[in-house]
């Protein structure tokens, strides 16, 4: 056998090997996702509801009450309970892939349906709404563990742990989310919206409007604009009584700073197979809807880290989707998309297919 031949041999062997250390690599991510999805099923099992009394507790006061404790002081420790105003309906059944924030799936329309407990009238409470481009969302984790914890590991950070204040984490000590998103449109007793980070079947606390003049930080040359518009609710007074630019009491406004961590974002390129490309002209599904929820990388510290590239599947409303990390080149490769068997289809309307 000459010295070639060999080598190729050698190389064969080297492939080979590589092969097998990532199959080895994907079956321990299955096993992985095996277990969580027993789990689920268990969960899915001891909270079972017929469909009549699911709905009945979602759209019909949503019963369960959320809880804050408050503490003031050396007094005794406040109870605050707040009932929902209504339930969140999105395409993601479970928390898997759930986008970490609203903007990064621009593309993903949700709704809120609004308790006719709370108002004889619900319609009536969203009167004027649609005058509004974006919407403050306040809403309960219903679907988190009732522990919390001081330092959590935001995903940018690659497992370094800090002050949950300092985080966006869902798993806070009042498990209270908040989520600014674009109205579509306001239909009877319904606010239909683009951007979503919550789970099916999430509680709504409250809606507000997104107002600039407020919940935007702006410095005094932006100010002293904006005090020459009218503003929204009647409070022009408070808005036209504002130092302009240059006078003697004006204050700067210092300027917006965040950590580099939060601005250091990776975009993962996302690529579609051919068999992926044809599933998505056969079901007609929004392709940007995918694309949202894979470029920022949904994966957790823990998977990330400990397998790498993976095979990762998760399910978007009546679809599951499967795809394959390539960390090596930031992309991430859709291999194939399919129908959830014996789904039923939550909308009624197929409200949920982006416009």
């Amino acid at each position: 056998m000459s010295s070639s031949e060999v080598e190729y041999l050698k190389t064969q062997l080297a492939i080979a090997r590589s092969e097998i250390k990532n199959l080895r690599q994907q079956l321990s991510n299955l096993q992985h996702m095996h277990t969580k999805e027993h789990q689920n099923i268990l969960k899915l099992l001891a909270d079972y509801r017929c469909e009549g009394c699911q709905e009945k507790q979602q759209l019909n006061g949503c019963s369960n009450k959320t809880e804050i404790i408050a503490t003031n002081g050396d007094e005794a420790d406040a109870v605050c309970q707040f009932k929902p105003i209504g339930v969140i309906k999105t395409v993601f059944n479970d928390k898997r892939a759930v986008p970490r924030q609203a903007s990064l799936a621009s593309a993903l329309l949700s709704r809120i349906d609004i308790s006719s407990s709370t108002f004889n009238n619900p319609a009536h409470s969203l009167e004027g709404l649609e005058n509004f481009s974006h919407l403050w969302i306040i809403y309960h984790f219903h679907r988190n563990p009732n522990h919390a914890k001081a330092k959590v590991a935001p995903p940018r950070l690659g497992g370094e742990r800090v002050g949950v204040f300092s985080t966006r984490s869902p798993h806070r000590p009042c498990p209270i989310g908040l989520s600014l998103v674009q109205l579509d449109r306001v239909e009877d007793s319904k606010v239909f919206f683009l951007g979503t980070d919550m789970v099916d079947g999430t509680p709504v606390l409250d809606i507000k409007p997104y107002i600039p003049q407020y919940d935007v930080p702006v410095n005094m040359k932006e100010a002293e604009f904006l005090n020459s518009r009218e503003a929204p609710d009647g409070e022009e007074t408070s808005l036209q009584d504002k130092k302009p630019a240059g006078s003697v009491n004006s204050q700067p406004v210092p300027a917006v700073t965040v950590p580099n961590w939060v601005l250091n974002s990776s975009s993962l390129n996302v690529v579609f197979n051919t068999n992926a490309e044809s599933q998505l002209q056969e079901l007609q599904i929004e392709k940007n809807s995918i694309v949202d929820v894979l470029k920022a990388d949904p994966r957790s510290v823990y998977l990330r880290t400990k397998y790498g590239s993976q095979i990762y599947t998760f399910r978007l409303g009546e679809h599951t989707v499967t795809c394959k990390f390539d960390d090596q080149n930031t992309t991430v490769t859709v291999l194939q998309i399919r129908d959830v068997e014996n789904f039923q289809d939550f909308t009624g309307e197929g409200c949920l297919s982006a416009e």
